[in-house]
This record gives structure tokens, C-alpha cells and sequence, in this order.
């Protein structure tokens, strides 16, 4: 699955929003019915996750972690408990909890945002305080390649 580009779109007044065709389509292809609902980790959005590839991450995570590690079960426990199973209806919508509303600052205006296996939702407004200048990305991706570089050269 490749979740590519951005889409802007709009929330109704209960929560709910279409996915977008275009990863809509990607998903039926894939024959994923379910989608995981979670609050990233790092960044003030929202992350959908197909089934098949939250219980891919779900897996690499558990495998990391020791079970006899209080710290490592509970960091586990958080990152599995606070999600939401969300099915699409007939329409293509889909309702977010008012909770990761709250935790995203989403509120009408929403960017959705393919990030390969997974979709991002994003509040439009922190999105684009989010983005790197123009040279700040080329600045970035040429340090990341060239790091890339050195270590297979």
C-alpha cells in the first residue's frame, strides 16, 4: 500500500469525513475493511493505520519489548490501548471520537496526508505551521542522502 499526496477536506459538525477517494481505492484494492484511528506520537495528528499494517507495527513493537520491563509494558499498554477501530460506511466517512479531536486541535478544516502505509489527519492550520521552508527540506534531504551515501559507498 502507498498512501501518496495531501488532501484537504472538511469535517461535518459530528465528527465525521470522507476518506478520499484516492486512498479509498488503494484500500479496497488491498481488501482492508478496518482502519486504526491513533494520535501520533510525535506530531499534533491523527494517523490511520490499515489493519494488516497496525498489526504489522503492533508486532515489531511487542518483539522489541520485554514483558518482565515495567516501563516496556506500560509503553506498550499506552501505544496499543489508545486507539479507535473505525470501519467506513457505505459513503466513504468515517467518525473520529471527539477525544482525538481534542488531542489533534482538529476542528472543521482537515489535510489528509498519505505517508506511504499509513494516512495522517491533519488540522489545516497545524499542518502548515508543520511544513519546512523550501530550503530548509532541500537542506535536510541532502544531509539525510548524503548520509545514506557514505554508509553503502
Amino acid at each position: 500500500m502507498r498512501f501518496l499526496g495531501n488532501i484537504e477536506a472538511k469535517m461535518d459538525a459530528k465528527g465525521r469525513a470522507f476518506l478520499p477517494a484516492v486512498f479509498r481505492k488503494i484500500l479496497q484494492a488491498s481488501s482492508e475493511e478496518r482502519l486504526v484511528l491513533r494520535k501520533d506520537v510525535f506530531q499534533p495528528c491523527l494517523v490511520l493505520y490499515p489493519e494488516s499494517v497496525w498489526n504489522e507495527q503492533m508486532d515489531a513493537l511487542r518483539q522489541r519489548l520485554n514483558r518482565w520491563n515495567k516501563q516496556q509494558q506500560q509503553v506498550f499498554r499506552q501505544f496499543v490501548s489508545e486507539v479507535e477501530v473505525l470501519t467506513l460506511d457505505g459513503n466513504g466517512r468515517f467518525l473520529v471520537p471527539k477525544r482525538y479531536l481534542r488531542l489533534a486541535d482538529i476542528e472543521q478544516d482537515i489535510k489528509f496526508v498519505g505517508m506511504g502505509d499509513t494516512i495522517e489527519i491533519w488540522s489545516n492550520i497545524k499542518a502548515e505551521q508543520q511544513q519546512m521552508t523550501p530550503e530548509e527540506f532541500g537542506e535536510a534531504i541532502e544531509k539525510l542522502m548524503n548520509e545514506e551515501t557514505s554508509v553503502e559507498g
